[in-house]
C-alpha cells in the first residue's frame, strides 16, 4: 500500500473495531448542516426551503453584521427557520482585509474586534453553537510581516470574553496558504489557541478541502483535532459537490465516529465553493436555484450513503 492508504488502513481498522466492541457508539448519525454564504444573496427563505427539501436540519448562517445596521435580524432569522424546520449550527465568521484579526493597520484590527461582538451576540440570539474565527484576512496569502500571529493574538484576547459571555464557542479555522497568511494546518490551529491561552478560544472547524493540500493524511488531522473540533466542512476534492471528485469521503466518516463527533453540538457542514484563491466574492453571486439545488441534493445524498454503507455493512 501507499503511504497514505497505509494510514487509511489503520483508521478502517480503528472502526472495525468500533462497530464490534461498542456499536451502540454509532446508534446517532452524524449532525448535517449546510453553511449559506455560498448561495449567494439568495433569500434566507429560499435557502431554508431548499435545505428543509433534502432532509438537511441544520444550516451554517453567513456571519454578514460587518455594520450595526447590517445583516440578519434575529427575529426574522427565528420565524423563516421555524418556518422550515431549520435550527442553527453556527455562524461562519468572515474574515477579510477589512477586519483582519492580525492586521498592521489598528482601525481594521478594531473592526475585527467590533464585528466578533455583534457575531457573538447575534449567534446567541439566534441559538447557535459555534462562531467562525479565522486569524488572517482570506484571499490575503501574502503575510504583513513577522508580526501578525502575535498581533491576533492580542486582538483575539481583546475580545475573548465575549464566547463565555454569550456561551459560544470560538472555532478557529485552518485554512490553505493560497487563500491566508498564518493557520494551515490542525497542529497550527492548537498552537495559535494555545497562544491565545483564553477559555473562550478552545475549539476548531475544519475543512476537508484545505486539509486536502495542508495536511499529510485528513483522516489523521481530524483525529488530532479530537475534542476540540466542533465543526467540519465539507466539499469534494474539486471543492464541488461531495461524490464529484477524488476525495476519500469513507476515512473522513470514519475518522469522525471514532473521535465521537455524532454528537449534540457537532456538525458537519458542506461549503463547495468552488477552485480559486478568494472565495468571498461568492457571497455576491446571483442564485442559480437549479445549480444549488443539484448541488445540495448531491452531496446529502453522497454523503448519507456513503454514512450508511460504513455503519449498516
Amino acid at each position: 500500500m501507499q503511504n497514505y492508504e497505509q494510514k487509511s488502513e489503520k483508521i478502517r481498522s480503528m472502526f472495525r473495531e468500533l462497530k464490534k466492541n461498542d456499536p451502540e457508539r454509532l446508534a446517532n448519525r452524524l449532525n448535517l448542516s449546510w453553511s449559506n454564504w455560498g448561495f449567494g444573496v439568495e433569500t434566507l427563505d429560499d435557502t431554508a426551503k431548499r435545505l428543509n427539501q433534502y432532509g438537511v436540519k441544520y444550516i451554517e448562517l453567513h456571519g454578514n453584521h460587518y455594520g450595526p445596521d447590517l445583516g440578519y435580524r434575529p427575529s426574522e432569522v427565528k420565524q423563516v427557520l421555524q418556518d422550515w424546520g431549520i435550527e442553527v449550527s453556527g455562524v461562519c465568521g468572515m474574515f477579510s482585509r477589512e477586519n483582519d484579526l492580525s492586521s498592521n493597520i489598528a482601525r481594521h484590527r478594531q473592526e475585527a474586534i467590533d464585528y466578533i461582538r455583534r457575531e457573538t451576540e447575534f449567534t446567541a440570539a439566534v441559538k447557535g453553537h459555534y462562531l467562525l474565527v479565522v486569524p488572517g484576512a482570506v484571499g490575503r496569502a501574502q503575510k504583513y510581516d513577522d508580526m501578525e500571529w502575535e498581533r491576533s493574538i492580542e486582538t483575539l484576547q481583546t475580545v475573548a470574553d465575549e464566547f463565555c459571555n454569550w456561551n459560544i464557542k470560538a472555532a478557529i479555522e485552518p485554512i490553505r496558504a493560497a487563500e491566508t497568511s498564518l493557520v494551515h494546518t490542525v497542529a497550527a490551529a492548537q498552537a495559535y489557541i494555545k497562544d491565545v491561552n483564553h477559555p473562550g478560544i478552545r475549539h476548531i472547524n475544519g475543512d476537508i478541502y484545505h486539509m486536502l493540500v495542508e495536511e499529510t493524511h485528513i483522516g489523521e488531522a481530524i483525529m488530532q483535532a479530537g475534542d476540540q473540533l466542533v465543526n467540519l466542512h465539507l466539499a469534494d476534492s474539486n471543492r464541488g459537490a461531495l461524490g464529484e471528485g477524488h476525495m476519500d469521503l469513507d476515512t473522513i466518516i470514519m475518522a469522525l465516529y471514532l473521535i465521537g463527533f455524532n454528537q449534540a453540538g457537532r456538525f458537519v457542514t458542506p461549503e463547495p465553493l468552488g477552485p480559486g484563491g478568494d472565495p468571498y466574492p461568492a457571497m455576491f453571486g446571483r442564485p442559480d436555484k437549479e445549480l444549488l439545488d443539484a448541488l445540495v441534493r448531491k452531496t446529502v445524498s453522497y454523503f448519507r450513503e456513503r454514512e450508511a454503507i460504513l455503519i449498516e455493512s
